[in-house]
């Protein structure tokens, strides 16, 4: 760790002469003003558009120049971003790096340009069933004004609201060196990375940035169910889930087998043995889990035609309940377990995974040997302990539930 607070982590492999620098702020849309929704994601695309020291035209020519592409990203709790350079650029990129995210300036024309691409998505998204499924079920599950349930892109009127200033004023709030971890991985000795990484951040000073003190939801006792009529569409798109765990909660790996065997083993797991190869009417069906600091949504997707709604509910009901009253077999868990670890070193074939992999490690303080102790947390699992996090998750009864497209409640 820096003096100043920014943390700094370093993985040297010489497999490849080039390197992944991988940054994360702790400053995702959380941190979003009520009345400002896509805040923080208009930011993320004007971070390299200009600097006290730089404009956009010149940090472009700088990056294009050593074949560099810097991507930046928005999730619930931070602000990313990642490239890969030759070994050799190293520093130059990292020099780059380190401007945009200290000095930004959000020039007024790149805001206006930015903004005007990200009201195009968002109506590009208002008329995608599968997006307005999946927006409207966070809402559900954890309340509009929640900031997980809250639209992290904004909606049309927030979005033209966002001006320069408030994009500078959230950069002096949470765009400080104590929210800061820098991942480097690759063609770098680890105390050249350190040196460098002091260099380019060390003399920065900031306030800590503000607690936002974000609320726990609570768990739904009762079932929740949203139409979202899109007749001119082909396709109906269900979401539906539940609220789960923090990831800290030692039952995280239990669920995470849990939902594998699911919604993931395989072509689908259970959801898409069932729902598209035995009953042949799913585009897609799948389940996904994430655990965050708050407890993370379990979400159940499916895509299928209008006629076909009713019988897919029925069947993630089904399958839900059958997880939740009889289990897994020994086979599943056996075969879940084998698929999950078997899985972990491609994960880890590259730089930016393994970089990608030691963020997660540093935001969720799973030690830096966590690598090497993640099979036998996973191997160490058992068949209860999935029975559990069924039986305390997937209960159709409080399950919410979202439909968007040729749907309508007399289909």
């Amino acid at each position: 760790m820096l003096s100043n607070g920014a943390t700094v982590l370093v993985k040297t492999s010489l497999t490849t002469p080039a390197v992944t620098v991988n940054v994360a702020l702790r400053a995702g849309s959380v941190c979003d003003p009520a009345d400002r929704l896509g805040l923080v994601n208009l930011f993320s695309k004007v971070i390299d558009r200009g600097t006290t020291a730089r404009t956009a035209e010149e940090i472009a020519e700088l990056l294009d120049a050593r074949g560099v592409s810097l991507n930046v990203n928005v999730t619930r709790h931070t602000l990313g971003a990642t490239c890969t350079c030759l070994s050799a650029d190293f520093r130059a990129v990292l020099e780059i790096v380190a401007d945009s995210i200290r000095n930004a300036v959000c020039p007024d024309d790149e805001v206006q340009t930015r903004r005007g691409e990200m009201l195009t998505i968002i109506r590009q998204d208002e008329d995608n069933p599968a997006v307005r499924a999946a927006e409207r079920l966070m809402a559900l599950l954890y309340g509009a004004r929640h900031p997980y349930g809250r639209l992290s892109k904004g909606t049309i009127e927030t979005v033209n609201t966002i001006g320069r200033n408030d994009l500078l004023s959230y950069h002096r709030r949470f765009i400080t060196p104590s929210a800061l971890s820098l991942v480097v991985v690759g063609d770098v000795g680890a105390e050249q990375a350190v040196d460098l990484a002091a260099q380019v951040f060390g003399d920065w000073q900031a306030a800590d940035p503000a607690d936002q003190g974000l609320p726990v939801p609570e768990r739904h006792v009762e079932r929740r169910r949203v139409v979202l009529p899109m007749l001119n569409k082909a396709q109906a798109d269900i979401a539906y889930g539940f609220t789960t765990i923090v990831r800290s909660d030692p039952a995280y790996y239990a669920y995470w087998i849990m939902n594998n065997i699911l919604g993931q083993y395989g072509m689908g797991g259970r959801l898409g043995q069932r729902i598209r190869e035995q009953q042949g009417m799913a585009y897609y069906a799948f389940s996904s889990f994430e655990a965050n600091v708050l407890p993370g949504p379990l979400v159940i997707r499916a895509g299928v035609s209008g006629a076909n709604v009713d019988r897919a509910v029925a069947s993630i009901d089904e399958e839900a309940a059958r997880m939740a009253a009889h289990g897994i077999s020994d086979q599943e868990l056996a075969d879940s377990k084998r698929y999950l670890i078997g899985s972990l070193p491609r994960t880890l074939e590259t730089n930016a995974g393994i970089a990608a992999f030691l963020q997660s490690v540093q935001q969720f303080d799973l030690g830096l040997d966590y690598d090497v102790r993640l099979p036998g947390l996973l191997e160490a699992v058992s068949r209860d302990e999935v029975v559990d996090a069924a039986r305390a998750t997937l209960v159709p009864a409080r399950a919410c539930l979202v439909i968007a497209g040729p749907y309508g409640e007399s289909s």
